[in-house]
């Protein structure tokens, strides 16, 4: 086996690696941005913890096959970039579109949320979600509105029965 051909072939493992093992996927288009875009764009994205990546298509393609994600293959025409995601879901999805709001040469083509591949608009309805603490807050509200509406009710009756009392 040749040396290119051996080298092209690790980073198509590596590549499909990263598929595997991230929790979120979005590839976009970057054609137009300057260089300083994409520095700003990196630079957002490595201090959420995303990866942003070019690989040369084909690569990608195969890497994609390997990692049973191949109904992205036909997202990969043009110049792309990749961002991985391990821990968050919603971060490389939430940066990009806020990114593309801002710099309308950015474009979405599609991604993979834990496994499934997603559309242009499930990647922008995930990236309209709050963030993991907004939901948390969420929740954690909704979980003590009962016991907060008990203890108004106890604290009536107490009152209500002390007056009475009097």
């Amino acid at each position: 086996m040749s040396k290119a051909i051996e080298t092209k072939s690790v980073q198509v493992q590596e590549i499909a690696g990263k598929f595997q093992a991230a929790s979120s996927v979005v590839v976009v288009d970057y054609r137009g941005l300057t260089v300083a875009q994409v520095t700003e764009l990196r630079k957002q994205l490595r201090e959420a913890g995303v990866e942003f990546k070019v690989y040369k298509n084909t690569l990608t393609r195969r890497a994609t096959e390997i990692a049973g994600v191949d109904g992205l293959n036909e997202f990969l025409t043009g110049p792309n970039a990749v961002a991985f995601s391990n821990e968050d879901v919603v971060a490389p999805a939430k940066i990009i579109n806020e990114f593309a709001k801002k710099n309308e040469a950015l474009e979405i083509k599609a991604g993979i949320i834990e496994g499934t591949i997603a559309s242009v608009e499930d990647v922008k309805a995930l990236a309209e979600l709050p963030s993991r603490e907004g939901l948390l807050s969420m929740l954690l509200s909704v979980l003590q509105a009962p016991v907060r509406n008990f203890a108004l009710a106890t604290k009536a009756v107490a009152e209500q029965k002390e007056e009475q009392g009097a």
